[in-house]
């Protein structure tokens, strides 16, 4: 991403790829009922590689040291303007638009290393699209309904009311000490009803077909092989 620009003016979501891809762990109410129960004292971030990028249609490559593998449905900001210590009220204007993220994550990586990075980071474990809406024709962030399905099946609905910090909050937070380029990504957090948490674990497998779902964008649609 050329940082001398600052201002996105229009992507074409064929060929973009975020700059930085923060996301947020833990923002759902439901998705920490779902685990511990214990609630975060502020935004748990982390990062994922920007070469796990994939798009809808293409496959996620399950790799072979991984045993549990896993989706996560979420709302995923595009920055459009450079960012740095703005308050909340002020983040509507720096944002450009919204797409459709799937946090694919490595669970058994995810929980045996002291950090989250390399187990969220596999190549093609990053899906988004199907398109990028632009926040005049979005709106308001925080009544949007995410479901996801694995073969068909429901697996998670939710809806953005649920996070614990809103997007618009995130955003100024993350600003306060990283600066935001145009075409960086943030992805907000997924509700409950991924596989690990379930009585008994459903997890994705060579075969499956997952399709991630956002009100006001669309789906994605990816084959694990």
């Amino acid at each position: 991403m050329d940082h001398s620009e600052d201002t996105l003016n229009e992507m074409d979501m064929k060929t973009y790829i975020p700059g930085k891809i923060i996301c947020v762990g833990q923002n759902y109410r439901s998705h920490i009922a779902e685990q511990d129960g214990r609630f975060p004292a502020g935004p748990v971030l982390f990062a994922k590689a920007r070469s796990c990028i994939i798009k809808d249609g293409d496959n996620i490559v399950y790799p072979p040291e991984v045993k549990e593998l896993d989706y996560e449905v979420e709302l995923a900001a595009v920055i459009g303007k450079e960012i740095k210590g703005v308050k909340e009220d002020d983040v509507p204007g720096y944002i450009y638009g919204y797409t459709v993220f799937n946090d694919i994550t490595a669970r058994d990586i995810q929980k045996n290393e002291s950090q989250w990075y390399r187990g969220k980071s596999f190549d093609t474990f990053g899906p988004m699209g199907p398109r990028i809406v632009k926040q005049k024709d979005f709106g308001d962030p925080y009544n949007i309904s995410l479901k996801s399905y694995v073969n068909g099946e429901l697996r998670q609905d939710g809806n953005t009311n649920d996070m614990i910090f809103g997007v618009y909050n995130l955003i100024s937070y993350i600003s306060q000490s990283i600066t935001l380029y145009p075409g960086d990504l943030i992805s907000t957090g997924t509700p409950s009803g991924v596989g690990v948490f379930m009585k008994e674990k459903k997890l994705l497998k060579p075969g499956d077909e997952v399709i991630c779902e956002v009100e006001r964008i669309g789906r994605i649609t990816n084959k694990i092989v």
